[in-house]
Parts: C-alpha cells; sequence; structure tokens
C-alpha cells in the first residue's frame, strides 16, 4: 500500500545551528519512503524511525537529531513525501479469521520455527540476535552456542548481564548463583557473577580471555572463536561493568545500528527494552521475531510501532532448542547429506 501526501517538490530548510532543525521538519517512519525533489522520487536512505530526511549532493537519507550539522538541508512538512507500506504480513490482514492476532498464544510455533529454520538453512540468511540474560537462564545458551558454531548468526546484540552470566555459567558451573545442572541454589553462589566479572578484568577484554584459555565455553567463548561480532550495551543496573561493556548510550546506539544495518532477521530473545530500541532502528521490510514468555512483552514492540514484528509466546530455552533440532533435521536430510551440504 502506498501512501502519497501531495506529488508537489518537498520542502527544504537549513538547519541554523547543530542538532537544532525547523520546528514544522518531517519526523520518518520505519517504512519505506521517497521524497519528489527536482522532478524526481528519490529513496529515502538508511530508514528508520524518529529521524529527519537530510538533502544532499542529489541524495534523500536519515539522519539522526544529535548527527543534525548547521547547514544541513532538511525535508520540512509532508509535502512531497511518498511512504511505502511494505511487508504487511498475509496473515495479519483485515479479514475475520479465529487465531489472526500476530502474537497469539495459540498457534502452532513449531510451524513458525520451521519457516525459520528453512529460511536460515535454504535461502543462507543469518540472525541477528537481541538477547537478554533469560537465554542463559533458561538453558538456551547452549543452542545458541550451536547455532554459532554452525554459522547461523551474524551477531550478538545484547547487555551487560548476558555476557556476565553465560561466562558464570561456563566458569563456574551457575547462573546467577543458580546450578544449572540442578537447578538449586549454590553455596555462596551470589558472588560467582562477580568473580566471572573479575576474571575478566584480570585479561582485560572478554576475547583476551578465551585467547588465555581462562574461557573455554559458552556464548561469548563461540562469538569470539567464530569471530561473530557482539555489542554489549551498558545500563544503571550493571555490575562491573565488563570492560566489553559500551557505557556511553549514543556509543551503544551506534554499534547497535551498525550491526543492525547488516541484518537479514532479527530475533529478539527475552529483551523488552533491547527489542523495542532495536525496531526503531529497523526499517519495515527487515523481518523481526520476538520470542517471549510474556505475551505483553511481544504485543508492546508492535505497540511502538514495529509493525512488522512476528510474536512467538514461549519459552526463550525450548525455542532455541527446537530452532537448532530442525536446523539439524535439514542439514542430515538424505538429499543433503549425499551432497555433502
Amino acid at each position: 500500500m502506498i501512501k502519497i501526501n501531495e506529488r508537489k517538490s518537498v520542502l527544504l530548510k537549513a538547519s541554523e545551528k547543530d542538532k537544532n532543525v525547523p520546528d514544522n521538519f518531517y519526523s520518518t517512519t520505519n517504512y519505506s519512503t521517497q521524497v519528489f525533489y527536482e522532478n524526481e522520487w528519490l529513496t529515502v536512505q538508511n530508514q528508520r524511525m524518529d529521524a529527519l530526511i537530510v538533502i544532499k549532493d542529489g541524495m534523500a537519507s536519515c539522519k539522526k537529531l544529535r548527527e543534525i550539522k548547521k547547514g544541513d538541508i532538511v525535508v520540512c512538512g509532508d509535502t512531497g513525501v511518498k511512504v511505502v507500506m511494505e511487508n504487511e504480513e498475509a496473515e495479519c490482514d483485515n479479514s475475520f479469521n479465529f487465531m489472526n492476532n500476530c502474537v497469539s498464544s495459540e498457534r502452532r510455533n513449531e510451524l513458525l520455527i520451521r519457516d525459520l529454520a528453512y529460511e536460515l538453512f535454504e535461502q543462507n540468511k543469518k540472525l541477528t540476535i537481541v538477547a537478554g540474560p533469560v537465554v542463559v537462564h533458561t538453558g538456551g545458551d547452549y543452542y545458541l552456542s550451536e547455532l554459532i558454531r554452525q554459522g547461523y548468526i551474524a551477531s550478538i546484540l545484547s547487555g551487560n548481564a548476558v555476557a556476565v552470566h553465560d561466562m558464570e555459567k561456563s566458569l563456574f558451573g551457575t547462573s546467577l548463583g543458580i546450578c544449572a545442572k540442578s537447578g538449586r541454589v549454590t553455596h555462596n553462589g551470589y558472588r560467582n557473577h562477580m568473580r566471572a566479572i573479575n576474571q575478566v578484568m584480570k585479561y582485560g577484554t572478554i576475547k583476551k580471555t578465551v585467547e588465555a584459555g581462562a574461557l573455554n565455553s559458552g556464548i561469548m567463548y563461540e562469538c569470539v572463536k567464530n569471530n561473530v561480532p557482539f555489542v554489549l550495551a551498558g545500563s544503571l543496573r550493571d555490575d562491573g561493568p565488563l570492560p566489553d561493556t559500551i557505557t556511553d548510550m549514543v556509543e551503544a546506539q551506534n554499534a547497535y545500528s551498525e550491526q543492525l544495518k547488516k541484518a537479514d532477521i532479527v530475533l529478539i530473545l527475552g529483551t523488552m527494552l533491547h527489542g523495542i530500541a532495536s525496531g526503531n532502528m529497523l526499517p519495515a521490510k527487515i523481518k523481526m521475531i520476538c520470542v517471549d514468555i510474556n505475551s505483553a512483552v511481544v504485543t508492546k514492540l508492535s505497540d511502538r510501532g514495529s509493525g512488522q514484528a512476528i510474536g512467538i509466546v514461549t519459552d526463550v530455552g525450548l525455542f532455541l532448542n527446537l530452532l537448532a533440532n530442525e536446523l539439524n533435521k535439514l542439514e542430515n536430510m538424505p538429499k543433503y547429506a549425499a551432497q555433502g551440504i
């Protein structure tokens, strides 16, 4: 569906100072946008929501307010702006259907997981993972590590806690002091996440900890060993934080954005805030899947403008288990095994 405001040239005004624009600036959505400039439609580059459109050298591109420089030529109003509402899921149309909600806890999740596995295996797509520490707590770290080894993961975007608890589990067999094997509280286990941070501090970075042989398993270990980039965005509640954690929020946003620009499919696992933040940086054409045991978390992502997000209401560890199993089935199918694929 195409929404056209007017087929007239865009209204352009120059910024009079850094990080400030005229009051009637056009604020972007995450849908593909074109602007009518010098008798032709220009496709806006680096599409994302809550940005401005800047015209430079005959090209239009999204630019965040904090990046605006004095003299930048900014699109104002909505004259000459065309928004393309793409990638609307057929199953979420306006016709009457039972379980038509994009976030239904009663749909067969295994079918969605099977489709995702097919995209990864048959179409050579990769997952950009946006993860919360629940990945570790539910045992999903084992399967995520497997997916990294198998080459299905493009990057990991998370916070300080994911890396801390992942390495705590690898080093001491606990996650927030809970034994990974028995599920029981361990004596003085509450100290273990700080011990994990201390271990990394000893070597300087996560990579150096792996290279020293002090860390031999887990998500962060596999990222280092398989050259999978990761971004750890800090927050006020972080212990440590780890030396790899980016505590400057603008710098962390930029680092997330750089990885998301390369994304084929974004998979959000048990993290509402990082999930919404990532959705704000993505164009609507990029497929997003949000997995959470709480349906309200999945719904909120769509409520914040990421209408393309597919919601799967289930346990994160179970989801990763099922996805890894589906991929293993594809890899071991006779027609692929015979070809050595």
